[in-house]
């Protein structure tokens, strides 16, 4: 019977038969203890010399690290570690022998390791990572969904900007001109609303920005949201909503991952509370009472971000920015001319992981801005015709999954929070 690492909890005392790879093995005497990975789990494989064939001894002895191999035998508790299972082996056979793995059981530089990140995708730590990410996305859907939300893709090439041009990457576009890898879906989005009310898109972005730091990616996956009738509190009440069932979520299908990667658990429950809300006003006057010299109208820093939250359980909302700071399309408070945006600041150094804002729906309100920020009208006639015909109050924003991801898991760098980094300073593997 063909089965999965992971259902063994339901056939002990059966013969079952897996097939993976071998991460590691060691001998002693007549015996051998193979490490073995199937995708879906981590097994080890107990081989008995006296229990087998030659055949399948010679080839449990033939087998090196990353050998991929096919092994029948019966599945058993592990005598000393509950809840863990292994396989007593009764037949193994080698699939393709695996020569001189590349990644040694040593400590390597990261370049090696990206360099090598299509091999190196198969260790513990990556194979944790990767299934967090996945469980990140599954709970997105599930959580939009749950609130009404459709997905509604935008495209990628874009014939002109969310927020400027500066940091876009220019495509020659047939005859047409110049095209822009898309930095976000948001503008598309907004025109969806009046079809289905509430959506989201889910897809790379691309930032030509030239930053070199732990939490930016060339190119990166993000979901942006938009939902008619909805404004500044509501939607941050959207947010706050979902970041709350991910870490809900992957509390409850990630333990096995989590505890590889030694992320103290704790402090995610602890963050499954009430966010903290902050005023770009109060956050800039308790970040000079705590030693940074930022100024009012200055954008926060990394340094800025962890000093507001390293004393919270919880994320913090800086909502209400200068609008000189924010783009074109951000609704004023009519009160004091602030945005009525936020940037959501996680926890642990996690930096900023959603960016969103209640937009602006008149339109003479939004060409005059557009105006303002020296934007050529003719490029957004169909984003303002959005405006012409049946606008209402709307928000939405933006979470970007690898840093979603680097918070959840604790890893120190971005780069391992996606199967294949693009960095200013990296296009392969």
């Amino acid at each position: 019977m063909n089965i999965y690492i992971s259902q063994f909890r339901d056939f002990v005392g059966q013969e079952v038969t897996i097939r993976g790879w071998v991460h590691n093995k060691r001998s002693s005497g007549p015996i051998s203890f193979l490490e073995i990975r199937d995708g879906q789990g981590w097994t080890q494989a107990v081989a008995a010399k006296n229990s087998l064939s030659d055949s399948a001894w010679a080839a449990t002895e033939n087998s090196t690290q990353e050998s991929s191999v096919m092994i029948t035998g019966k599945v058993a508790k592990h005598p000393k570690r509950e809840n863990v299972f292994e396989l007593q082996v009764t037949d193994l056979k080698v699939i393709q022998r695996s020569e001189d793995f590349p990644i040694a059981k040593k400590e390597h530089g990261p370049d090696f390791l990206m360099d090598n990140r299509h091999l190196w995708l198969r260790s513990k730590r990556q194979w944790a990572i990767l299934r967090i990410r996945d469980s990140v996305i599954t709970a997105i859907g599930e959580y939009l969904h749950q609130n009404f939300f459709i997905k509604v893709d935008s495209p990628v090439f874009t014939p002109n900007a969310c927020e400027g041009t500066t940091t876009l990457f220019p495509v020659p576009y047939f005859d047409l001109g110049t095209a822009y890898l898309s930095q976000s879906g948001q503008l598309y989005i907004e025109a969806a609303i009046a079809s289905v009310g509430r959506c989201y898109d889910f897809g790379p972005v691309f930032r030509a920005e030239k930053s070199k730091t732990k939490r930016h990616l060339t190119e990166f996956w993000m979901m942006d949201a938009e939902a008619a009738f909805v404004e500044h509190d509501e939607n941050l009440n959207i947010q706050e909503g979902l970041v709350r069932y991910i870490v809900r979520y992957v509390l409850q299908h990630c333990a096995e991952e989590l505890t590889m990667l030694e992320r103290d658990v704790e402090k995610l429950k602890k963050a499954d509370a009430p966010f903290t809300r902050y005023t770009y006003d109060a956050a800039v006057k308790k970040l000079n009472e705590l030693g940074s010299d930022i100024k009012y109208g200055e954008d926060l820093g990394n340094d800025d971000e962890g000093l507001l939250t390293k004393d919270s359980l919880v994320p913090v909302f800086i909502e209400k920015w200068p609008k000189e700071i924010k783009p074109f399309y951000m609704k004023l408070d009519k009160e004091n001319k602030l945005a009525l945006n936020d940037d959501l600041i996680a926890t642990d150094g996690g930096g900023e992981i959603i960016g969103g804002s209640q937009r602006e729906e008149n339109v003479d309100v939004l060409i005059e801005r557009m105006r303002t920020e020296g934007l050529n009208q003719a490029d957004y006639e169909w984003y303002l015709d959005t405006r012409r015909y049946g606008s209402v109050p709307h928000s939405g924003f933006g979470i970007g999954l690898e840093r979603v991801v680097r918070w959840i898991t604790g890893v120190e760098h971005v780069r391992e929070c996606i199967p294949f980094a693009r960095t200013i300073g990296r296009l392969k593997p």
